[in-house]
């Protein structure tokens, strides 16, 4: 499972026209699923994200999480994320799960946020063409890879 991770003051994903998920404040989570990721690697992800001490505290010091800020969280299904450069001009995708492996990850891994706490999970469309509007705060992006 691979995630990037943007800290956010404001995000939107649109999918033919229409508003389809937004926050305010929180994050933006990109996620690829890899066809050998399980309810282990989600689990672990899911709460890797909701503690990850990315806003500040009063000493300007990172060290509060989505959870401690109130923060939500908006998903957004990212296969492209596995996209493999090396050889060639066009990327190759073979890392990235099937949709019939990756659609029920992708879902446990929205309830898996809402369970740990997150009060507003709201998610893009999975396979669809989307486009995303994102005010990054800070900027704080990362890469974050499962274990498995």
């Amino acid at each position: 499972m691979r995630v990037v991770v943007q800290r956010s003051k404001a995000a939107s994903v649109t999918v033919l026209d229409e508003i389809v998920g937004s926050i305010d404040f929180g994050l933006v989570v990109l996620v690829a699923i890899a066809p050998n990721d399980g309810i282990k690697e989600v689990e672990w992800m899911a709460e890797k994200i909701a503690h990850l001490r990315i806003f500040a505290d009063e000493q300007g010091k990172m060290n509060r999480s989505v959870i401690d800020e109130e923060g939500e969280i908006l998903v957004i299904s990212q296969f492209t994320l596995y996209g493999d450069c090396r050889k060639g001009r066009r990327p190759h995708f073979g890392g990235a799960a099937r949709p019939e492996h990756a659609v029920p990850m992708y879902e446990y891994f929205c309830a898996q946020l809402r369970k740990i706490g997150i009060s507003s999970v709201e998610t893009g469309q999975f396979g669809a063409m989307m486009q995303v509007q994102l005010v990054n705060d800070g900027p704080v992006t990362l890469v974050i890879d499962s274990k498995g």
